[in-house]
Order: structure tokens, then C-alpha cells, then sequence
């Protein structure tokens, strides 16, 4: 069975959501942004959106083309 994370729960803080604002601009996976902020992937996901905050790569081609 898989352990629940630290934060499992718990109200988001002012210092999370900036947390998460910042990876997100990052380009940080959701994955990853999950294990720093004690949260899971989906609870990220869905946080995010209440924000406003968008989790699409800003740096990457659409479709994989490549010049």
C-alpha cells in the first residue's frame, strides 16, 4: 500500500502556493512538484487549476518536431 504524503489533508499555506507558482514557472514535472511540496501529483494537478496556475511546458515544441 502506498504511504500518504506529509501534507495529505492538510489546507494549502500562502508558502505552498508560491512554492508551487514558482516550480510551475520552472517547468518542474508535476511528479516532482508532488514530492517537494508533500503532495501527491493529483492534489497538484488540482490545486493548480483552483490558481490559475498553468502546468504545460513553456520551453518545449508541440508534436516532438524539431528544426
Amino acid at each position: 500500500m502506498a504511504k500518504t504524503p506529509a501534507n495529505h489533508g492538510k489546507s494549502w499555506t500562502p508558502s505552498q502556493n508560491q512554492q508551487l507558482k514558482q516550480l510551475a514557472q520552472g517547468n518542474t514535472p508535476t511528479r516532482v512538484m508532488g514530492l517537494k511540496l508533500g503532495r501527491t501529483p493529483e492534489a497538484v494537478q488540482s490545486h493548480a487549476q483552483e490558481l490559475g496556475v498553468s502546468l504545460k511546458p513553456t520551453n518545449q515544441s508541440p508534436y516532438g518536431t524539431s528544426k
